[in-house]
């Protein structure tokens, strides 16, 4: 099962890392002012995880392949690692949708 990781920025915002279950962060929030916008962030992520018509497929400059998680209104909740192929990426947001639902919050602020 997955994990939202809710860490503080060196700028003092809040952010959340969905973490698959192997550990490895599939998912990175904006930043946060208020600790109580970052939870409701996580929520969004968990609502709107399961709906491919969410993800927005992109190419970094690079050339590398990575997406973003939107909310209904079209705002970015969620931007993913960087990835070298379209398959992968396809995985990472396979990942995301079977990890997010019900995935345990972690603060680590506290």
């Amino acid at each position: 099962m997955g994990k939202f990781i809710i860490t503080k920025r060196s700028n003092n915002e809040y952010q959340f890392n969905l973490k698959a279950a192997n550990g490895q962060v599939i998912l990175t929030s904006e930043g946060y002012n208020a600790k109580a916008s970052c939870y409701k962030g996580i929520e969004s992520v968990k609502n709107n995880a399961t709906t491919d018509a969410r993800y927005d497929r992109k190419i970094a400059k690079n050339g590398k392949y990575y997406f973003n998680l939107k909310a209904g209104n079209g705002e970015v909740i969620g931007t993913s690692q960087l990835y070298t192929t379209d398959d992968a990426r396809n995985k990472g947001i396979e990942s995301v949708k079977a990890n997010a639902p019900g995935a345990e919050i972690v603060d680590e602020t506290i």
